[in-house]
């Protein structure tokens, strides 16, 4: 808190209380440079409550009663103001001229700073490492299905309707394991929803210890890290985890004898044939009588089958449990 004499009345007190104590002395008490103590008896900056309740204490002079009492940063709404009001009538817009300042930015970066190494940017902040587990390895199939890593973020995308809910779910299920801070940002005209995390520990992690892949995911035909295929509930998860993101839950219509039937099917789909070779005997080990469909697909046809899916592997994506029930 500060306090505020009335006018003139301030110079008076603390030249009594130096009357006292010198300038020294008082600085020590209530820890100020001297040049502090100072600018107090000229009265060029208002005196700080703790430290003139200390000077008065040790001087043994009565606390002033006819003051006023303002916060620390009691300047800084009207200072704010006045400063936006100045800038608005000299250039007519509140920062300056943003053309102004991008050109001359541009100017800095292509003399001098393209050429700088950022102290900041090559820190590298840590994260929760996490032992394997079901819940990791479903993290390793989202980011397989609709994830990609570069060289400093791991971004999943996600429909921005359709995936709102499951986008809440995997953000959870990544600051659970890896305590990072994630970003989640709506693109409604790419009807996108971006879950981005930028850590480039939890990227080496991802890469040396999960065995996941940096880059284009198709080009590398990616295929699920050994340490899940060698454990059946982690490839339940991982499976889980694709199919989530990169499968899909749709009814199969057809009429016989001017009778209309429907079922439930289930189909994932990637382009890297490892994968879906991973993905389908994981289906096939767990019992189910799933198939390879063309060059992208792995299928289950059967409602039977799809009733075992459910109960060995389940869906963590609302939209695929909703047109299951449905």
């Amino acid at each position: 808190m500060r306090v505020f004499f009335s006018q003139g009345k301030q110079k008076k007190f603390i030249n009594i209380i130096l009357s006292k104590l010198s300038v020294k002395e008082s600085a020590k008490l209530c820890n100020f440079s001297e040049r502090t103590i100072r600018d107090w008896r000229r009265g060029k900056f208002s005196v700080d409550l703790k430290a003139l309740r200390k000077l008065c204490k040790k001087t043994g002079i009565s606390f002033p009663s006819n003051i006023k009492l303002k916060d620390d940063y009691w300047y800084t709404a009207y200072g704010s103001s006045a400063g936006g009001l100045a800038v608005y009538k000299k250039y007519g817009r509140i920062g300056g001229d943003p053309e102004y300042r991008k050109k001359k930015w541009y100017e800095w970066w292509n003399r001098e700073g393209r050429y700088k190494q950022h102290p900041i940017t090559k820190i590298c902040l840590p994260i929760k490492k996490p032992r394997k587990s079901e819940n990791l390895a479903e993290f390793v199939g989202i980011v397989m299905g609709d994830g990609s890593i570069t060289k400093k973020q791991i971004i999943v995308t996600l429909h921005y309707k359709d995936d709102e809910k499951y986008s809440k779910f995997v953000v959870n299920l990544i600051k659970k394991l890896f305590n990072v801070h994630v970003g989640r940002y709506s693109y409604i005209k790419s009807s996108a929803i971006k879950i981005i995390i930028s850590r480039r520990e939890l990227i080496r992690f991802c890469v040396e210890r999960l065995g996941l892949k940096q880059g284009n995911k198709v080009k590398q035909q990616i295929d699920m890290p050994d340490w899940i295929k060698r454990n059946k509930q982690y490839a339940i998860a991982c499976v889980r985890g694709l199919v989530d993101t990169d499968g899909c839950v749709f009814t199969h219509r057809y009429k016989v004898n001017r009778k209309w039937y429907s079922y439930k099917k289930f189909c994932f789909t990637s382009f890297s044939k490892p994968l879906r070779q991973s993905v389908f005997d994981i289906l096939k080990d767990n019992g189910l009588r799933a198939r390879l469909a063309g060059k992208r697909d792995v299928r289950i046809d059967s409602k039977e089958d799809m009733n075992t899916y459910f109960r060995l592997f389940g869906f963590h994506n609302p939209k695929h449990l909703k047109r299951y029930k449905n």
